[in-house]
């Protein structure tokens, strides 16, 4: 499979070495909260980037004052790439901000922070997360997103409280197993890795409410998926996934899908049991989805369907029943039933013509078993009724 594109994708995230803010979190929100924290804190001009020295100073302050909230976005020197031990000290702190340094490293003191309940690390150059990181047990929010980590260690899965972790755009190609005890986790994203895999634990995170796991090198998903009855938006976008697990029927919450850019072959029969889906994207696999799912009109609730890009050649005759699509993007398929020019048309012209086909079927079917009637009824008209009880009689 050509991954060009996901070289392309990877390389747009990024600009001179700081990775661009992410979608899932506007940078102008990031701004604005990174202002309030330094008007709090006093900690002079934006502008003013800071050294070691005055670093290490504004940690004594900030520890004898008991500050909850500490903002050093983007106010290091490119000379820093340590925190010093000190940082240890801020017992109370509650938010911590380092992201867009040039940080290496974090110092094992980092797990005294024992009342953090937000770390923002990204777009640093962090490749390695001390063993302490799992002694921050009120810890909530962890951004690791754009740094060089390899791997996670496993003291992650001792962040019981922890509710949202992304560590997109990095180098890791697993995730620890123990990533299955953060019970209350509730939105993981790992995009833009060289994952191959899910570990099974996956689903023993049972509040999971939304999961992105696109630009990886995933062949497939972990049936223990089917486990995440609290999902509702599930990315694998940009992934080598061939066929997705039936078990995914059991995802009663699930609302949206993105599954485009993969090798898929086809969509199990049973997904579509998943009737609370508003949002699937199945477009861009190519030469490997010919079909859609018989049942597919039991997505009663589906608002959007994007299977651009495939072979795909005959809806299914259910197909009509998707009174609520309003987005169908079906180009580059050699339809055939409808024709490309009515699917063109939108998504209300090709349930409608659907609807009318299967009608015109039946009406068309119907003189077969009127024949078929009217030659019972010959057969057992007087005559040949008479004629009929004169054998059995013999008989």
């Amino acid at each position: 499979m050509d991954d060009s594109y996901v070289k392309k994708a990877k390389a747009a995230v990024w600009d001179d070495g700081v990775v661009a803010a992410s979608s899932h979190m506007p940078r102008g929100a990031v701004a604005a909260n990174s202002v309030a924290a330094r008007g709090d804190g006093g900690y002079g001009d934006n502008d003013e980037k800071l050294t070691l020295i005055k670093l290490a100073s504004m940690i004594e302050v900030a520890a004898k004052k008991g500050s909850r909230d500490l903002n050093l976005q983007g106010k290091l020197m490119n000379q820093i790439e340590w925190l010093p031990d000190s940082i240890g000290k801020l017992t109370g702190l509650v938010t911590l901000d380092i992201s867009e340094n040039r940080i290496l490293a974090l110092p094992d003191a980092i797990g005294r922070l024992s009342s953090l309940a937000k770390l923002d690390l990204h777009s640093n150059r962090i490749a390695q997360l001390p063993e302490s990181i799992g002694d921050l047990c009120n810890l909530i929010y962890l951004d690791l997103r754009g740094n060089q980590l390899a791997s996670l260690p496993s003291t992650l899965g001792r962040l019981v409280k922890l509710e949202e972790l992304d560590v997109s755009v990095n180098h890791l190609t697993s995730l620890p197993d123990s990533i299955g005890s953060l019970a209350r986790l509730k939105k993981l994203i790992v995009e833009t890795n060289n994952l191959d895999e899910l570990p099974y634990t996956i689903g023993q995170c049972v509040s999971l409410v939304e999961l992105r796991a696109g630009y990886n090198h995933l062949k497939a998903l972990p049936e223990a998926v089917g486990k995440l009855e609290s999902l509702e938006i599930l990315s694998v976008r940009y992934n080598s996934i061939r066929g997705l697990p039936t078990t995914m029927a059991s995802l009663t919450k699930l609302k949206e899908l993105d599954a485009s850019f993969n090798e898929l072959e086809s969509i199990p029969e049973n997904f579509c049991f998943v009737t609370s889906l508003v949002k699937l994207n199945v477009g861009n696999n190519f030469a490997d989805l010919q079909y859609l799912p018989r049942s597919i009109g039991n997505l009663e609730m589906l608002e959007e369907l994007d299977i651009s890009n495939n072979q795909i050649r005959v809806f299914p005759d259910s197909f009509g029943n998707l009174q609520r699509l309003r987005v169908l993007r079906a180009e580059e398929n050699p339809l055939q039933v409808p024709p490309r020019d009515v699917a063109l048309k939108g998504a209300q012209a090709a349930v409608q013509y659907m609807t009318e086909h299967v009608a015109k079927r039946a009406t068309r079917s119907q003189p077969t078993k009127t024949k078929k009637t009217w030659a019972q009824f010959c057969f057992f008209s007087r005559p040949n009724k008479r004629k009929h009880d004169r054998i059995d009689t013999a008989s």
